[in-house]
């Protein structure tokens, strides 16, 4: 039987959906495979791990200006020679776990692990074959460390293929497959039902309001976006989730009352019922990050984005707007008129959500599965 290792590390949940989707694929469709899905920060160093996903929670939330600089700056200098270094180190720790396992093919989703990887094979400490799966909308060159002795990446779109071939990566290496989708936004759902279990008016349109979890970035700003879409979309339906974040909530809840809304605005806390809540929905207004993005894009939805974190996210949110796919509210513009406008304007809607076609991938997961695992 043969043995696959797939890699994630916990800085953001989108590297550890994109692991689980491929890991619960596996499980499903390819029965002769031996799977199993390792954290390898916390096996490499549990006390590390612990520091570095705090860290960059604590940054992301309180700081997002210093995240972005580390962003930018770990992809030259001094800070990338740093974390390049680093890996090397701690790769030799996970040398002992890839020596007992001995894979056959390991899948990373997070650059952390790629490079721990392909630092070994070119050590020749292993000779699994490596594959990275780049779960945003922009790439960025700590992914890229080691791609001489990386077998296959996959990317979201064609302009992040490109770049990688500019950076002399092999074209016959790179997949255009979109990041890895869950199975559970690829089944049909009844809309009366959903609609019935969260007291929603099944004529009406639906938008859904991430308010950013437990980071709840950019707070003043996300509640006025949240005020003026209770004040300016009567005629629609609102579903804001506030996730894990109690304050945020309580928030919302105080706006819906100031604004008489309860009749067209409903507020969640954490809720597992996100499939289904897109596929009821019209409009998503989020943050833009890779696995919520590649979620919104699989439901057709146009997005709003708001308080994206400097960095990837910033990078995710031009991109999107590019391609007419979302519209980015930003620090100092009208929040007011450009949702006014953007809810009175059905045919932009309906484009921005045609648009979504361009970059969507709802069969992600199985792709990647095929490509990799078909071969055995």
């Amino acid at each position: 039987m043969k043995k696959i290792l797939i890699f994630y590390a916990s800085y953001g949940g989108g590297h550890l959906n994109a692991a689980k989707s491929i890991n619960e694929y596996i499980l499903d469709n390819y029965k002769n495979f031996d799977v199993e899905l390792i954290d390898c920060m916390k096996y490499v160093n549990k006390t590390i791990e612990k520091l570095t996903t705090s860290a960059y929670r604590e940054v992301a939330k309180k700081a997002p200006w210093a995240w972005g600089k580390i962003y930018s700056d770990s992809q030259k200098g001094p800070l990338a020679h740093l974390s390049s270094r680093s890996n090397k180190i701690m790769a030799i720790k996970l040398l002992r776990l890839l020596r007992e396992k001995n894979p056959d093919l390991i899948i990373s989703t997070h650059p952390f692990g790629s490079q721990m990887c392909s630092y070994l094979k070119r050590k020749n400490k292993i000779n699994s074959k490596i594959a990275t799966i780049m779960t945003d909308f922009a790439p960025h060159d700590q992914w890229l460390v080691g791609s001489d002795c990386m077998d296959y990446y996959f990317v979201a779109h064609d302009k992040m293929k490109n770049y990688l071939i500019k950076k002399n990566i092999s074209d016959s290496k790179i997949f255009i497959t979109g990041i890895p989708l869950s199975s559970k936004f690829l089944k049909k759902y009844n809309r009366a039902e959903i609609s019935n279990t969260f007291n929603l008016n099944t004529n009406k349109k639906n938008i859904l309001f991430f308010g950013g979890g437990e980071f709840g970035l950019g707070k003043s700003k996300t509640f006025e976006i949240f005020e003026n879409l209770v004040k300016n979309s009567s005629h629609m339906q609102i579903i804001a989730i506030a996730g894990k974040n109690e304050k945020m909530k309580k928030e919302f809840e105080e706006i819906v009352d100031k604004n008489n809304a309860k009749d067209y605005v409903t507020v969640l806390a954490f809720t597992d019922k996100v499939p289904e809540l897109m596929s009821i929905s019209s409009l998503v207004v989020t943050k833009p990050g890779g696995m919520t993005t590649t979620e919104s894009l699989a439901a057709r939805l146009p997005m709003i984005i708001i308080n994206p974190i400097p960095g990837q996210e910033e990078e995710n949110a031009e991109f999107l707007e590019s391609k007419g796919i979302a519209i980015w509210i930003k620090k100092d513009d009208n929040a007011a008129q450009i949702i006014t406008n953007l809810l009175s304007n059905d045919k932009l809607l309906e484009k921005m959500s045609e648009n979504t076609k361009l970059l969507s991938h709802p069969d992600s997961t199985k792709n990647i599965c095929e490509i990799l695992l078909n071969n055995y």
